[in-house]
């Protein structure tokens, strides 16, 4: 299949996508070609080398002990917190690196070699890893980069993974790229969004594996949200930022007992400020389309299944009902910006993240509470446009200031682009592909100081303390 839904929504670590759980996928990856090429016996060294946006920004991202663990052979959709934290521990002990689990080396964090200010041609988001055996003779090498979302390339594969992409695609039902296409099929089909992007997954997947893994999805979520509530303290990183998930979270509950919807924002602020932090705090999250804006989607859904007519009736299955269509729904214009622009703060700014995220979040809630294809094309095209220009200038690096606020904001602007698309018959001047476009010209066009690389913006106008 091209881009699914389970590409878009993967479970993995915080604090990010692009500079956490792509860099751990490339490393795993390597590690496994590898073992593939029966060359383990041999390696007396590695080399690693991380590019652009990833050397720039790495330490506050994680970058460097990702990499360590993929090279472990460890996989972000598997690992857990703990046993990040338990090899941290090793890795600073001065415990040997384990190169796919089985070679010793001594070899850490520090000995990764970054180059903030070397761009290669593919992506902002590049590194090479390089295995030489005691002689200094190099056995195994390879270049990857980390393109958003937790999506990996691999340099001299990437013609390849294009060829099996555009194959996938023959295969589908109702492939698309387009808005247009997407609209054309929900006529063909007598449906909606979520009805066209179930279609296609049920090449590869049957309606009950469908309905389970996104629920899965969702119950990490919750998780997620759920383990940030019982987190007091500063966050990690030297910022001192605080948590206040716990604290709004206790006041919510005493202010608000009986869910009286005057206080629906109060909640749809909590839950992803809530997400976002236990991402900033190197937790167990999902990717929704990227970590940098796991909160966004989460919160949404979270209004669609509290404060959406006819809910506080519903019963758990209809509840179920709901998430699956929501999140097949968001995914469907998910797939949109991955096909014609990008979700890489790296590559377009913060607008390829949150942007996208707020997106697919007004489409999705659009759809559960009726809308027509045309209104929630429309609920997503305005969401974009009022998240055109955002910058990616985290400060210290972190995902913390402004990522854990933005989320929650951007999870408003996705509510009231769903109403407002919901008032209106589903015309309006500016398309969704148009403004897909739009935000990926801008990304072009944007100084690199503001993708990602915490040189400009709040990253340097900000005194650290």
């Amino acid at each position: 299949m091209s881009v699914g839904v389970f590409d878009l929504f993967t479970v993995g670590i915080g604090p990010s996508s692009s500079h956490t759980v792509g860099p751990m996928r490339a490393a795993a990856a390597f590690a496994n070609e590898l073992q593939g090429a029966s060359v383990l016996g041999k390696i007396a060294s590695i080399t690693v080398d991380l590019y652009g946006s990833l050397a720039a920004t790495g330490r506050g991202h994680g970058t460097m002990t990702a990499v360590l663990l993929g090279l472990e052979g460890r996989e972000p959709e598997l690992i857990l917190p703990a046993e990040v934290e338990e090899r941290l521990a090793a890795f600073a002990a001065g415990n040997p690196l384990l190169v796919a689990g089985s070679v010793p080396l001594a070899y850490g964090p520090e000995d990764i070699t970054l180059h903030p200010l070397t761009i290669l041609p593919r992506h902002t988001n590049g590194m090479k890893f390089a295995v030489l055996d005691a002689g200094g003779v190099v056995l195994r090498e390879a270049t990857y980069f980390s393109v958003g979302g937790g999506f990996i390339i691999r340099e001299d594969e990437e013609a390849m993974a294009m060829e099996e992409l555009e194959s996938s695609k023959n295969k589908l039902p109702y492939p698309f790229r387009t808005a247009v296409e997407l609209l054309r099929h929900c006529t063909t089909a007598g449906g909606n969004f979520s009805d066209v992007m179930l279609a296609n997954e049920l090449t590869e997947r049957t309606v009950e594996e469908v309905r389970a893994g996104l629920l899965h999805i969702r119950d990490v979520m919750e998780e997620c949200k759920n383990s940030a509530l019982t987190r007091d303290g500063l966050l990690p990183g030297g910022l001192k930022v605080r948590r206040r998930a716990p604290g709004w979270h206790a006041r919510l509950r005493a202010e608000d007992p009986d869910r009286d919807p005057k206080f629906w924002q109060e909640w749809v602020n909590l839950v992803a400020l809530a997400v976002n932090e236990e991402n900033a705090s190197g937790g167990r999250v999902v990717t929704a389309p990227t970590n940098g804006a796991a909160g966004i989607i989460p919160a949404v859904m979270f209004y669609a299944t509290h404060y959406a007519p006819g809910m506080q009736d519903a019963t758990p299955e209809q509840v179920d009902d709901v998430v699956v269509k929501f999140l097949l729904a968001s995914a469907a214009v998910g797939v949109l910006y991955k096909e014609q622009a990008s979700i890489s703060g790296a590559e377009v700014g913060c607008q390829g993240e949150v942007g996208s995220a707020s997106s697919m979040a007004a489409a999705g809630l659009a759809e559960i509470m009726g809308g027509t294809p045309e209104q929630v094309e429309n609920a997503a095209e305005i969401a974009m446009e009022h998240n055109l220009g955002l910058t990616c200038d985290p400060i210290g690096g972190l995902v913390q200031i402004p990522c854990i606020e933005r989320n929650a904001i951007a999870a408003a602007k996705a509510i009231n682009a769903a109403k407002m698309a919901l008032w209106g018959d589903g015309e309006h001047r500016v398309s969704l592909d148009e403004v897909i476009i739009t935000m990926r010209e801008t990304g072009r066009d944007m100084s690199s100081k503001y993708k990602e690389t915490a040189m400009g913006g709040l990253a340097v106008n900000v005194v650290e303390c």
